[in-house]
């Protein structure tokens, strides 16, 4: 017997009992289908979350009081403006910097226009946050300049949310909100930039830093934390080295206590990257459990199939079968079950990343080597769990399994 006829003959001992064989491979289906899934899900996450991060600004090195002082920016917080001013001056490799004080750290604001009302949060800092959070961009109008940041001119640039909210559509330029019950002109509205969760983009109102610190948010010379552009990417872990010397030259507690926390935008990226593949693993090591349990299946179906043909292969071992050509027989078919499962599971995995990533938002990712992986992973399982049984019919002896009852 050739190869092929070993095969058509698998093939035919699978179509003979279709439900058997069908509930067999479910197994190996449901476990290569959860690590498509599992992993596409894990990398669409992923994606998604390096995108958000990207359209918040590049290069980016942020300064934070320690212990989550910034919610308490009236009285607690450890960064002042004079931090950034000694900053700008001590760090060369800064491009942009800004102080930023946010109604973000103690609660919503409502923005009002005419009937119309929003939640929102209030970001005061000064014209340079455009181009540090990549917001340089405008649907309309322009951002408050340096004049305005001098003279504390209640001027607002509105993020893409809140004019849709506010203005639906219409012009704001020109137009009077009311932030705090106290009124400021829009002069610009950044262009929609696709963000999401606590820290949209899109969902917050920018003023003027002075005007914040004078007139809205009662910081006085304080603020939440210190955002700033480096010029190059590679250059940031010497810039963040600079900015923590810089800081920590005059700025310690007594206690010894670190005052601030200095993060960078590529450790943000690395534990972003980080996090997913360690989840991936994870989940995909979850999922080959399903692969391992449909593997003892088929062992345990491929015995009972060489106990009821026992006949068969005694018949055949008596007209000359070789023991190579029933341990073939065998092993194939228990390798076109796993084979087949693992396509149908490939199948079904695809589909399930389309439609969960859609009810979760995130970008559909097949990753075709989590697909390669799974599909040799179940080949294995077919070889490993069909050795048992393939070998034990080819061990039978002809008159004893013609005796068989």
């Amino acid at each position: 017997m050739t190869l092929s006829d070993s095969f058509e003959s698998a093939l035919r001992a699978i179509s003979a009992n279709k439900l058997r064989s069908a509930l067999t491979m479910l197994g190996v289906v449901i476990g290569v289908g959860s690590v498509i899934a599992m992993i596409g899900i894990g990398e669409g996450t992923k994606q998604k979350s390096l995108a958000e991060l990207e359209i918040t600004g590049a290069n980016r090195i942020s300064v934070m009081p320690n212990r989550g002082r910034a919610r308490d920016v009236g009285s607690a917080s450890t960064l002042r403006t004079e931090d950034v001013t000694r900053l700008q001056k001590s760090v060369p490799l800064i491009k942009y910097i800004t102080g930023v004080v946010s109604s973000r750290f103690s609660g919503q604001t409502v923005v009002k226009f005419g009937s119309s009302n929003a939640r929102t949060s209030v970001t005061g800092a000064e014209p340079q946050i455009r181009f540090i959070e990549n917001a340089n961009k405008m649907h309309s109008g322009q951002w408050y300049d340096e004049m305005d940041e001098a003279m504390a001119n209640r001027k607002a640039v509105l993020g893409y949310t809140v004019y849709d909210n506010l203005f639906a559509g219409d012009n704001a330029i020109g137009a009077t909100i009311k932030v705090n019950n106290q009124n400021f002109e829009v002069v610009g509205v950044v262009d929609y930039k696709g963000g999401s969760g606590w820290n949209n983009p899109d969902d917050q109102v920018y003023i003027p830093l002075h005007t914040a610190q004078t007139r809205l948010l009662d910081s006085k010379d304080r603020v939440n934390y210190i955002t700033m552009q480096i010029s190059r990417s590679d250059l940031l872990p010497l810039a963040q080295g600079q900015v923590e010397d810089t800081l920590y030259a005059t700025r310690r507690s007594a206690t010894g206590e670190e005052l601030f926390r200095v993060f960078n935008q590529a450790e943000a990226l690395q534990t972003i990257e980080t996090q997913s593949t360690l989840l991936s693993l994870l989940l995909a090591g979850i999922a080959s459990v399903s692969l391992l349990v449909g593997g003892i299946g088929i062992m345990n179906i491929m015995l009972v199939s060489v106990t009821e043909r026992t006949k068969e292969i005694g018949l055949r071992k008596a007209i000359g079968a070789q023991k190579n050509t029933i341990l073939t027989q065998f092993l194939l078919e228990s390798v076109v079950m796993c084979v087949l499962g693992g396509t149908i599971g490939i199948i079904l995995g695809a589909v399930a990343v389309q439609f969960v990533a859609k009810a979760l938002q995130v970008p559909q990712v097949i990753n075709l080597t989590a697909v390669g992986m799974a599909f040799a992973f179940s080949s294995i399982v077919g070889v490993f769990f069909g050795l048992y049984p393939a070998i034990r019919a080819s061990n039978l002896q002809p008159i004893e399994a013609l005796r068989h009852e």
